[in-house]
């Protein structure tokens, strides 16, 4: 028996017609809804479990909806019980509905200062304990991680973009070292996450989905027992070689490190 591959390619111009008028009106609406939702939940739930719950069923609305089902690899060396410093890649804004729907764990964001301003994502990062970061100043950006640090001590798992913002053209961009501060300051092991395929999928700048077979591929855990804030630019090193080798063995854009070796 014939089946229907969802991620099929269509013609250019139907593709753009397709994303612009059912694909992006359904997510718009599910963002709509869910955000409202959530918001309400917040009352009820201060500690953010009921918010992650919506955000987990939006991810997976949102992948059902651009038909792009994602595959994960080495989930199963984790102790998911325990809480870790999650670093993922950051190359399209459907990075996130890949991690909400295929992490089975409760974590915590730490996001840029400015989506806490939008309705309804705004509001939901909020009210969901999601942590903003203030990257005006060197101790702006520290004095941020501090939530982060008390989540991680609580048993809460934190998820970090090390970039700093999404890759504009599918390659891994340099990695922060204070983004792991967070890690060294709590003694939780960091968790490298590669996510292939939606820079193809829904690059920046742009409204047009495309569906893609999309990858999530988990690291080795990278301990940071005994290591202190001197030791950042080590363990970011360690971590974006990590992603890198794991994200461009599977990517469809060429390895930079390649060519400037």
């Amino acid at each position: 028996m014939t089946t229907t591959d969802p991620t099929r390619k269509l013609p250019h111009s139907l593709s753009r017609l397709r994303s612009y008028f059912i694909l992006n009106p359904l997510i718009f609406f599910y963002t709509g809804v869910l955000g409202a939702m959530s918001l309400l939940s917040s009352f009820f739930d201060h500690e953010g479990r009921m918010q992650h719950n919506f955000a987990r069923f939006w991810s997976h609305l949102i992948l059902k909806t651009s038909m792009s089902p994602v595959e994960v690899i080495g989930l199963e060396k984790l102790d998911l019980s325990r809480p870790f410093v999650y670093a993922a890649n950051h190359i399209s804004a459907m990075d996130v509905p890949v991690l909400y729907d295929n992490l089975p764990i409760q974590f915590r964001i730490v996001a840029n200062k400015y989506l806490f301003r939008y309705p309804f994502l705004g509001w939901h990062l909020k009210r969901s304990g999601q942590i903003p970061i203030d990257r005006s100043s060197p101790r702006a950006t520290f004095k941020s991680l501090t939530t982060a640090v008390d989540d991680l001590k609580a048993g809460l798992s934190v998820m970090i973009f090390p970039e700093g913002g999404r890759s504009r053209d599918g390659h891994i961009m340099p990695f922060m070292n204070g983004a792991f501060y967070v890690a060294i300051k709590a003694q939780v092991d960091i968790v490298p996450l590669a996510i292939i395929g939606t820079y193809e999928m829904l690059p920046m700048n742009t409204y047009h989905i495309q569906p893609q077979r999309l990858q999530l591929i988990v690291g080795d855990p990278i301990p940071t027992t005994g290591l202190t804030t001197h030791d950042l630019e080590l363990v970011a090193s360690k971590a974006q070689k990590s992603i890198e080798d794991m994200y461009y063995a599977h990517a469809h854009v060429p390895d930079p490190r390649v060519f400037s070796s």
